[in-house]
Parts: structure tokens; C-alpha cells; sequence
């Protein structure tokens, strides 16, 4: 072999490992943001993460993340590095809106971490006028670029709006899911006892609910129509941890 031949194959090869050593960096430049998303064992979100991703990859790591939790695989989270990480300052990429249901913790059924996301919660994902306001904040003032409001099977909430509960103040929050009984199209017994239906109600006060907070929040209306708010209603299972996203 002459030495221009073994010149040649040492270019060759050394394009091989530029081109390999490109890919695999832009392979980790890509999916960074997505292990921060998810904490993986990082630190919390900082800005400029959180600023690079679009609303539909923040939702799709959400989706990713459910499934880790549906299939037992989470994330381990080093709780204590993003507790330091976040403490002067906070840049998550989501709001929740769910239920007070002790089964349905946002933060553990889509597998984030600390940091990535602000929780609100009350018994039957219903929002008022002090829970709007938290989501503007999180949303026009914080930055977050998703809203997630999630109802789930066998509510509590839904059933004792379905029997008409009457009790102290859960009276007039229960008036707040009337809405979503009336507007439920159903084939069948329309009781608390019946669990399809229970659920049925549940999907529609998402939707609902939903709709109220776009008709009440002209700030958060006006993010959605900029494309630079995504507002979605999901449905977590009880029994498979599964969250189906709602459009």
C-alpha cells in the first residue's frame, strides 16, 4: 500500500469519528432538556431550558413520563440537588390543575420533579376566580408554557355532585360541577353508583372546566392564541395510572 493510500484512509476514518463524535453530541443536545424535564437525577430547571422547549415537547415529555410511572420504570430524583438547584429561583414548564384526590399527585404520575412544575389542587379540578389567578401567575408571570387541567375515574367530588352533597362549604363547590352533569350526554343509569357514569361527568367538567378558565381569563385566553400557552384537560385511571390527554 502506498503511503498516499494510508493518508487517504486516515482522512477517511478520521471523518468517520468527527461525524460520529457530531451526531452523538447533537443526540445529547437534544434529549438534555428532556432528562432536566424529568430531573434525572439533575438539577431543576433553569431558564434557558425551560425557554428552548415548545409547548408540544413539554407535553410530550409529560406523556413519556406517565409511561414511566404506568410501568413502574420513574425517574430516580435527586430531590436534594433540585431543592438547592431551585431555591433562588424557579422556571418550571408546566401548570397543573387537579384533583385533591390523594391517588392522583401530579408530580409522581407524570414522573417530574421539583421545579418543573407548579400544582394546583382541589377536590374535583374545578377553577374559580383565586385558582385562575394562580395560573396566570404561573403561566403569564412565570413563564409556564403548559397548562394541564386532569380530572380521574371514581372522583369523589363527581359523585357527591351527582347525589346533590350538601355540607358547609362543599356545597357551593360541588355547585361548580352542576355544569358538567347537565352537559354529559349518557345512555344508561345516571347514578353515583354507576362508575361509567361517574366517569363520564368527570370527563366532561374537564372540558368544562376548561372552557370556563378561557372565558374567565381573558390573560390566559390571549397566551393560547399566541401559541405561547398550551391548554390541555387529561383523565388519569385510577386503577392503570394512565393519563389520557384530552384535547
Amino acid at each position: 500500500m502506498h503511503a498516499s493510500d494510508t493518508c487517504s484512509l486516515d482522512r477517511v476514518s478520521n471523518r468517520r469519528r468527527f461525524l460520529t463524535m457530531t451526531a452523538a453530541a447533537a443526540l445529547v443536545s437534544r434529549s438534555a432538556w428532556a432528562a432536566q424535564m424529568n430531573a434525572r437525577g439533575d438539577s431543576a430547571l433553569t431558564k434557558e431550558q425551560r425557554d428552548k422547549m415548545t409547548p408540544d415537547q413539554i407535553v410530550g415529555e409529560l406523556k413519556k413520563g406517565n409511561e414511566r410511572f404506568r410501568t413502574g420504570k420513574p425517574t430516580p430524583h435527586d430531590y436534594r440537588d433540585q431543592k438547592r438547584s431551585s431555591a433562588a429561583g424557579q422556571y418550571p414548564a408546566v401548570a397543573f390543575l387537579g384533583c385533591i384526590d390523594s391517588r392522583a399527585p401530579a408530580e409522581i404520575i407524570f414522573d417530574t420533579g421539583i421545579g418543573d412544575g407548579f400544582n394546583a389542587r382541589v377536590a374535583g379540578n374545578v377553577a374559580n376566580e383565586d385558582l385562575i389567578g394562580s395560573l396566570e401567575f404561573a403561566c403569564a408571570v412565570a413563564g409556564a408554557k403548559v397548562l394541564v387541567l386532569f380530572g380521574h375515574t371514581a372522583c369523589g367530588a363527581i359523585k357527591g355532585a351527582i347525589d346533590g352533597v350538601a355540607m358547609g362549604n362543599l356545597t357551593g363547590l360541588l355547585a361548580r360541577i352542576k355544569p358538567a352533569i347537565a352537559a354529559t350526554t349518557f345512555a344508561g343509569d345516571k347514578s353515583s353508583k354507576n362508575a361509567a357514569y361517574v366517569d363520564a361527568v368527570a370527563r366532561t367538567n374537564v372540558r368544562v372546566s376548561l372552557d370556563y378558565i378561557r372565558q374567565h381569563s381573558p390573560i390566559l385566553a390571549d397566551l393560547e392564541k399566541k401559541k405561547a400557552l398550551l391548554m390541555v384537560g387529561g383523565m388519569y385511571d385510577l386503577t392503570t395510572g394512565a393519563v389520557e390527554f384530552i384535547p
